[in-house]
Parts: C-alpha cells; sequence; structure tokens
C-alpha cells in the first residue's frame, strides 16, 4: 500500500497540449474520433512515459522510457499501481501491443528517479512537428439494393444462364406440359341489358356478267391488278351527270325499300340498275377511250394491220424477200413470171412503193425532208409555199415506216416551213426554219407540240429573210481537232450564215459570213481578175458542210454564184465558182469522194465540180426546167439523183454522162419539189406540191457491190485533163 500510495503521489497529472495563433485564437485540433463516455476513452497520439517506479519503499528502481508510437489509454486505464507484478504485467501488455502493431519500441533502463518539471512552452515547441495518425473507420450500409444482372464474366454467369434458359423452356413448353391443367373459377356475371333496333329490310339482288378469256388475261397482266376495281372519285368528278343519277338511284331505292314491299323495292332496284348501268357504260366508255393504256393498245393493234397490208412494199423496201399470200386468189401466171423476169433483165427503174400523205398535209407543198441520225425509220417532213402570195401556216409531220398512213408527230407552226434538219448528238431535237427568219428548236420525244420549244423571235439578231437551208454540224473547239461540239448553221435570204447557240431560254447566233455582192468582175494589166464588191447582200438559198473538214462549207446564192467559206474566216471567201446563170437552188458534197460535189440551178443545169479547179468539169441537163434539187446516194459515188418540176431523175456516171439511167415523170398538175436518199436501201424518196412523199425503188442498177468511187476519180480526172 505504501508503494502504490508513493508511486500514486509522484505520478504528474496529464497536459493537455493547446495551440494558439499569433491572435491567440485557440486553434488545437480537434479528435476525430468522440468514443463514448461510459469506456475507456482512447487516445491517438504521441505520449511520454516520463518515470515508471517498483520495488519496496527502501529500495526503490526508477525507470525512464520514452515511446514514440502512439498506443490506447486502455493500456495504461489505471493512475495507481501497487506492486511490481503489476507494473511488470503492465509492461508485458503494453510490449503485446506495440508487437501487434508492428512499431518497434525503445525502453532505455532509467537509474533513478527524475523529478517532474513542468514544461515551459518556447518556439521551438510550437514549430515542432507533430505527427497525426488517421486511421480508416467501420464501414456503414444505409441502403443496398441487390442487383437482378449478373455480368457475363462472373464466376456463375453460367449456372444463371442455363437455369435462365430452363425457365425459358418450362414457359414455352407450360402448354403442351402433361402437368399443365385447367381451372375454372367462377365470377360474377354482369347485369344482362337488352337493346332492340328498328332498321329497314335488306334487299337481295343478283348480278351477274360476262368475262371473256382476254379480259382475264389483261386483268392478269395489268400493273393495277391489286388495286380496287371500284372507280376513283376523280373520274366520278370529270362525269357529274353519272354521279348525280347514281345518288339519284340510291336515295330512289332507299324509299322504296321503307315503304313499300319486298317484291315492289326488288323491281325497283332493277329499274333503276338498268338505267344506272347504261349511264355507267356510256361513262366507262369515254373513260376507256381516253385512257392511255387504251391509246397505247390501239397503236399496237394500228400497227399489226399496217404492216400486214403493206408487208410486201416494206419488204421491198427493207430488201428482204416478199411473202406471198397462199388464200390470194389471184396467183400470178407464168406469162406474168416470164414478163417479171424481162423486166429485171431491162434497164434501170424506179418503181413506187407507197405515199406518206394524210388529211392534213393534203394541198400543202413539201418543202424539206431529214432523216432522223439515230432511227432510220424516222422521217420529218416540213411543208410550206415559197410563193409569197399564198402563204399558210406551216406544218411538220414526223412520219414512221410503221405507219405509213398517219404521222406519230404534227408540229403546228406559225409561218411556212422552209428547210428542217435533225441533230445527231440530241436526236429528238428537230430545227425547223420558218419563211418569216424564225428558227425554232422542237423535242419531238415529247408528247406535247408546243414543249421544250426554243424559239429565235425574240432575238435581236434573227434572221429578216426566208430561213432556207438548216445544217447540224460538228464544229472543232480547239487546234488538236479531238474536242468537237455539235452546232446549227442557217443561211438565209437577207445574204448573213449565221451560228445558232442556246442563250437565256431562246437561240442567238453569230454571223460566219456575209454573202456581199459581187458584180463586174475586170481584168488588170497583169491578166488578173480583179472584182468589184458592193455593199448589198446577196441571198443565200443552200449550204453544205464538206463531209471530212467540217471548217469548210459551200453556200449558193441567189446571183448563183458557188462560195467556199471557212469558219473562221469571215471575212473574204476562199474560192467563187462561177457557172450557173440562175440561182444556185443546191450543193452537195459527194460524201465518198470528198473532193467531189455537185450544184444544181434554175438555169436548167446541173455542174458536177472539184474544188481545186474554178470551172466544173461534167454538166448535165435533160429537160428545160429548172432542177430544184440534187443529192448523191450514200451508196454508190457514181449515182446521184436530181427533181425538177417535171420529173425525178436518177443518173449513173458509170453507165452514162449524157442522159439519166432512170425517170419518173410526176403526176399531171403536181410538181417534185425535194429529193431525199435513203441511207441503208436502195429507195428514194420524193416530195410534190400537192404535200405527198412518195417512196420509190431503185432497181436494175449495175453498179455492183463496190462503192465506185475509184470510177468517179477516173471519170473526174479525165473530164479535167480535157
Amino acid at each position: 500500500m505504501m508503494c502504490s500510495r508513493a508511486l500514486s503521489q509522484n505520478v504528474e497529472p496529464t497536459w493537455t497540449l493547446r495551440v494558439f495563433d499569433e491572435d491567440d485564437n485557440d486553434v488545437t485540433p480537434l479528435p476525430l474520433y468522440q468514443a463514448d463516455p461510459g469506456a475507456v476513452q482512447a487516445k491517438a497520439s504521441r505520449f511520454f512515459v516520463d518515470e515508471i517506479s517498483a520495488g519496496s519503499a527502501s529500495d526503490q528502481t526508477t525507470a525512464t522510457g520514452s515511446f514514440t508510437m502512439p498506443f490506447s489509454r486502455s493500456v495504461l486505464g489505471s493512475s495507481r499501481i501497487s506492486s511490481q507484478s503489476t507494473i511488470e504485467s503492465m509492461n508485458e501488455e503494453i510490449e503485446d501491443t506495440f508487437s501487434k502493431r508492428d512499431m518497434p519500441i525503445n525502453l532505455p533502463d532509467v537509474q533513478g528517479k527524475r523529478d517532474t518539471v513542468k514544461e515551459q512552452l518556447t518556439e521551438e515547441m510550437l514549430t515542432q512537428d507533430i505527427d497525426i495518425f488517421i486511421s480508416e473507420t467501420v464501414s456503414i450500409s444505409l441502403l443496398d439494393i441487390p442487383s437482378t444482372l449478373v455480368s457475363v464474366d462472373a464466376d456463375d454467369a453460367e449456372e444463371i444462364i442455363a437455369r435462365n434458359n430452363q425457365y425459358a423452356d418450362v414457359c414455352r413448353n407450360r402448354m403442351g406440359n402433361d402437368k399443365y391443367t385447367d381451372r375454372s373459377v367462377q365470377t360474377l356475371n354482369g347485369a344482362a341489358k337488352n337493346k332492340q333496333v328498328q332498321s329497314d329490310t335488306v334487299v337481295m339482288v343478283d348480278t351477274g356478267t360476262t368475262v371473256t378469256t382476254w379480259d382475264m388475261y389483261d386483268t392478269l397482266c395489268s400493273p393495277e391488278q391489286g388495286d380496287t376495281v371500284h372507280r376513283p372519285e376523280p373520274e366520278q368528278v370529270d362525269y357529274p351527270e353519272a354521279a348525280v343519277d347514281s345518288s339519284r338511284g340510291a336515295e330512289r331505292s332507299m324509299s322504296v325499300g321503307s315503304t313499300a314491299s319486298t317484291a315492289s323495292a326488288a323491281s325497283s332496284l332493277k329499274e333503276v340498275e338498268v338505267f344506272g348501268s347504261s349511264l355507267n357504260a356510256e361513262s366507262d366508255l369515254q373513260l376507256i377511250m381516253l385512257s392511255g393504256k387504251f391509246q397505247q393498245c390501239l397503236l399496237v393493234m394500228e400497227r399489226s394491220i399496217l404492216g400486214n397490208t403493206f408487208q410486201p412494199k416494206l419488204a421491198a423496201y427493207r430488201q428482204l424477200p416478199v411473202l406471198k399470200d397462199p388464200d390470194s386468189p389471184v396467183q400470178p401466171g407464168p406469162v406474168e413470171r416470164r414478163r417479171e423476169d424481162t423486166r429485171s433483165c431491162r434497164s434501170p427503174a424506179l418503181e413506187p412503193l407507197w405515199s406518206f400523205s394524210c388529211e392534213l398535209s393534203r394541198g400543202r407543198s413539201v418543202s424539206s425532208m431529214a432523216w432522223n441520225r439515230k432511227n432510220p425509220d424516222l422521217l420529218a417532213v416540213g411543208y410550206g409555199e415559197s410563193d409569197s402570195s399564198n402563204q399558210k401556216p406551216g406544218l411538220v409531220c414526223c412520219w414512221s415506216l410503221k405507219n405509213p398512213t398517219w404521222p406519230e408527230r404534227v408540229l403546228l407552226c406559225d409561218a411556212a416551213v422552209t428547210s428542217l434538219d435533225f441533230s445527231a448528238s440530241s436526236p429528238g431535237q428537230l430545227a425547223v426554219g420558218l419563211h418569216d427568219g424564225t428558227i425554232t428548236i422542237y423535242n419531238v420525244s415529247s408528247q406535247d407540240d408546243r414543249s421544250h420549244v426554243i424559239s429565235s423571235s425574240a432575238c435581236p439578231n434573227k434572221h429578216l429573210g426566208s430561213v432556207w437551208q438548216l445544217r447540224w454540224t460538228q464544229q472543232e473547239l480547239s487546234l488538236t481537232r479531238e474536242e468537237r461540239a455539235e452546232a446549227l448553221v442557217s443561211v438565209s435570204a437577207d445574204g448573213r450564215i449565221s451560228k445558232w447557240f442556246v442563250f437565256n431560254k431562246g437561240l442567238d447566233c453569230t454571223d460566219l459570213m456575209k454573202l456581199k455582192r459581187i458584180h463586174n468582175p475586170k481584168r488588170n494589166n497583169k491578166g488578173q481578175r480583179t472584182e468589184s464588191v458592193l455593199s448589198a447582200l446577196t441571198p443565200g438559198l443552200c449550204v453544205d458542210f464538206h463531209p471530212t473538214d467540217s471548217s469548210l462549207y459551200l453556200v449558193g446564192t441567189e446571183e448563183g454564184l458557188i462560195h467556199k467559206c471557212s469558219c473562221s474566216n469571215s471575212q473574204q471567201f476562199l474560192e467563187t465558182y462561177r457557172k450557173h446563170f440562175g440561182p444556185v437552188n443546191c450543193v452537195a458534197w459527194c460524201p465518198l469522194s470528198p473532193d467531189v460535189f455537185l450544184s444544181c440551178s434554175s438555169d436548167w443545169t446541173i455542174q458536177l465540180w472539184k474544188q481545186d479547179h474554178p470551172n466544173p468539169v461534167l454538166g448535165f441537163t435533160s429537160t428545160q426546167r429548172a432542177v430544184c434539187d440534187v443529192k448523191w446516194s450514200p451508196k454508190w459515188a457514181t449515182v446521184f439523183g436530181a427533181v425538177n418540176e417535171g420529173q425525178l431523175e436518177i443518173w449513173d456516171l458509170n453507165l452514162s454522162i449524157l442522159d439519166p439511167a432512170a425517170v419518173q415523170p410526176a403526176a399531171p398538175g403536181v410538181k417534185m419539189t425535194s429529193l431525199l436518199f435513203t441511207k441503208q436501201t436502195d429507195c428514194v424518196l420524193v416530195g410534190d406540191s400537192d404535200g405527198q412523199v412518195t417512196v420509190y425503188q431503185l432497181k436494175n442498177l449495175s453498179v455492183g457491190a463496190s462503192s465506185q468511187v475509184d470510177v468517179l476519180e477516173e471519170l473526174v480526172l479525165s473530164a479535167a485533163s480535157r
């Protein structure tokens, strides 16, 4: 007891460390953990054991140790120690505590007892670093909701997937499972409620129709077979009478059904249906006649019938064998066959096949013709009077070989048509020149005759005279001659040769050449010919471009001169050819021999020229009438055709240079005006003043299979050397 009392007297109370700032404010750190007041307070800080005493009152051993690690106050929970055993047990507990925390402990032995001295607060103590160790507290869960989803990477993912699949199989096989049982449950029935409605008697009427095999086939093949059969509402609006009558019939049937008996109602309904069916039949007939599908069917049927009717003529045109009709009662006898054989052995002849003519073209003069560049079966014909005293509105008809009786397209023009030509790059574009100087480009591929029309009527540079010739030609855009563009060139009675292009939804032009009038050619002292050029312009009547060099072209004038011009020189002519004494109506380069060209004039002559000779090589005259048109054959270089007012002439230079090989006179009172060869067959087309375009077949021409280019060149060289 003395020992414990002495120990209790020597133990100094624990001093509390407080920290003040410069302004004497208490900034001592507060503990992070407050223990329960009833429990032993634990202190986690660095503390020092100043002195530990043990032994008897006479022999006391003082031990002083310093601990540099934090520990709980529960280790030294009592301030009084009574015996040495108590001190030893305390030391063991301290050692056990620090050994469990793996902390080093330094307990130097201190001999004797050190007097307790109150420590004074110094600046070094204030500036000394104090280590505070913070430990993590126990986690407290406020809310825990387990997830219903499991990641595929979890350990039990495979078991959960197997369990889900098993549950899905159970749900899927539930109805077919033997363990499935039906149970009935008695429920309360709702209160029954009776409701009665009074209505008119339903009248049943039997109807029927007759359907043919082709009706069912057309319905099956129709693209609208999935649609309803009922008539659409817009078509009912177009025919209000049928709609009003049907509504009246419905009202009449309702009144009869509500007031009369079943028999009278049925009879009245039959009368109404008969009356309405007649009106519906008329409206349906009008709808069928105006439908595009019916028009297409009529077109196919018409072409089929005409193909059978014109089969011998079309076969002869295309150089195919003519099929004889076995049902024809008239069969050619041996005498007629012998006559045909003798005719085939005779001289060349022209056999008329058919004529393109209709009510719209009768009485109109054919002014020009042109084949389509892409479709060789499509022919464009322009109608117009060249006489200014008898001018009618112009007409353009696009004829097809599949229907020689009616044109595929009909274009109405404001003035007489004087020339036309199809485009090569855009085969649907047709350029038309009119008598009043207007040029119009139509799109014949469109059903509407006024759609896609480009005109020069608003152009300030348009022609002031009749457009006598139009030509689509390929113009070179660069010096390398690799890039080409199609251009439209016209020659007019105002003396200008113009090139047209589309500008601001219209046509505009630039002049390639102005045909100045040349008068009184004279020779100077050196023997050279000098010409006086007047300011007035001479009308141009025809133009044709070189077949291989598109920059060169020939122009025939009203004063009888032929000028060779270049697109790159608009100031002067390259060459002038003089021989004709009247207007030059047509010039044509030979497509197979590029150095040779033909010209025809109103002076009754046809001249054959070589471009490097100023004078003609050969001249041809058969009648004393103006030659209106001349064309080369596209297949033979020695064959060309010409028309005058009275006849068609086919010349074969290999056969004769004095007389034509074949002559076809015109009908009485009719003048032939234009000529055009076919591109792939041995036929020629002739237009006359009555509006007919007649197709003639060339027969018995002994030209052979060659193009006769060598024969023409030898003939020209021999004639030029004379």
